[in-house]
């Protein structure tokens, strides 16, 4: 017997009867004698829904009372999926962030987990009924409901796996697994059988939808073994875990690629203590990330200064960036929203060299021209120029033989 936390997303119980079919899941794995927790979000366009609400009647409304409205969208799915529950013979019982003893800081619409007192949970389980979590939510220390931001249903399900010291937490999507790049592009894609957090975690920053990086984060901090499997289809799916004592790793696991960069450069600036600061720090303190970042010093006491932003930040930080470059006296700022970002991510990359030089290769045969260059332990990035995004996440996928079996 087996003690396991299953999450269900939002296009997994966007309808009744898909709520339906998850109950037959659920209770399929009861009836195997495990102890079965199931996290779930709300339907499928219903938090979108109920932001819409609250912005109609009042668009500054108070974050507290956003968090009590969106709370409910889930509060309706575990009340309908225990219900389905019932019917199918399986005892079960319905829990809020609260019944489930999720204590939570109190930062409205992006609070952080502090602990769960998982009492109840476990004498529900105990007792062998499933217990049915809204995920997405809590309270804080005051008893005010408060939710984890876009993707926190994930949180909630490896933060219940951890409390509880489940055997596996089992994230279901409507992808079955972990692909070494996006299918859409590239059709020989493989699904990975394992990868580890270190790549996962990785592959979550550079914009993989698969998991949030907050559960991949925690994960990996509580050692809790995650596996990505499909709520329409039955298959093995993808384990995310630590890795193992001489297991030989692949030398790449995956090709991440993000469309969602934006490029700007600073030119002729003063070389002298404080200016990146006197650069990056207002752009920090629009709440503005950065992501890559290149300085390159010239021979007559200035440099340049290129990075790169999210694309939706890119007129902002545009704006803010030209104000700068009059202040400090830059020959030119420039920018650039037609770019894309390619990754390789492998933990193999640790003990062979090359790499780098083998992805450079690559690309160059096929007249991609490489703008930036970033580099890890486990990982390299390149920006290129928008257009070439597609050739590019083929032409490396070939070139690292990522759609053979190893």
């Amino acid at each position: 017997m087996a003690l396991i936390v299953q999450k269900y997303g939002g296009t997994s119980v966007g309808t009744t009867e898909r709520i339906e079919q998850v109950a037959k899941r659920v209770a399929a794995a009861h009836a195997r004698g495990d102890q079965v927790c199931v996290t779930v979000s709300a339907m499928s366009g219903e938090t979108n829904r109920l932001v819409e609400l609250g912005t109609a009647v009042d668009p500054g409304a108070a974050p507290r009372e956003i968090d009590v409205l969106l709370s409910t969208g889930e509060q309706v799915t575990i009340a309908l999926l225990s219900i389905a529950l019932h019917k199918l013979g399986c005892p079960a019982r319905s829990f809020t962030g609260r019944q489930a003893g999720i204590r939570t800081d109190d930062a409205h619409s992006k609070a952080r987990i502090l602990n769960i007192d998982a009492t109840r949970l476990r004498s529900q389980l105990e007792a062998g009924e499933v217990a049915v979590v809204a995920g997405f939510q809590g309270t804080d220390t005051e008893g005010n409901i408060t939710t984890l931001g876009r993707g926190g249903s994930d949180t909630t399900a490896v933060a219940l796996a951890a409390a509880l010291e489940a055997d596996e937490c089992q994230i279901y999507t409507d992808v079955d697994g972990v692909y070494t790049t996006d299918p859409r592009i590239e059709p020989n894609a493989r699904r990975l059988e394992r990868i580890t957090f270190e790549e996962m975690l990785e592959m979550a920053s550079l914009g993989s939808k698969v998991l949030q990086i907050r559960a991949v984060e925690m994960a990996g901090k509580h050692n809790v073994p995650l596996r990505v499997l499909s709520s329409f289809e039955d298959g093995p799916g993808t384990l995310i875990t630590y890795e193992e004592d001489g297991m030989e790793q692949p030398l790449i696991s995956s090709i991440a690629s993000n469309r969602d960069e934006a490029q700007l450069t600073m030119a002729g600036i003063p070389d002298k203590p404080g200016i990146a600061y006197a650069v990056l720090g207002p752009i920090a303190a629009a709440n503005i990330e950065v992501d890559m970042i290149v300085q390159n010093v010239g021979d007559d006491a200035s440099t340049d200064l290129t990075f790169t932003v999210h694309r939706n930040d890119y007129e902002r930080a545009l704006e803010i960036v030209t104000r700068i470059g009059e202040e400090v006296g830059a020959s030119s700022v420039t920018g650039d929203n037609g770019i894309a970002k390619l990754s390789l991510v492998g933990v193999g990359m640790r003990s062979h060299a090359g790499i780098a030089s083998r992805m450079f290769e690559a690309l160059a045969g096929v007249g991609i021209n490489i703008r930036m260059i970033s580099t890890s332990e486990i990982k390299i990035s390149v920006v290129v120029d928008d257009k070439f995004l597609e050739l590019g996440v083929r032409t490396l996928h070939e070139a690292f033989g990522l759609a053979n079996e190893a």
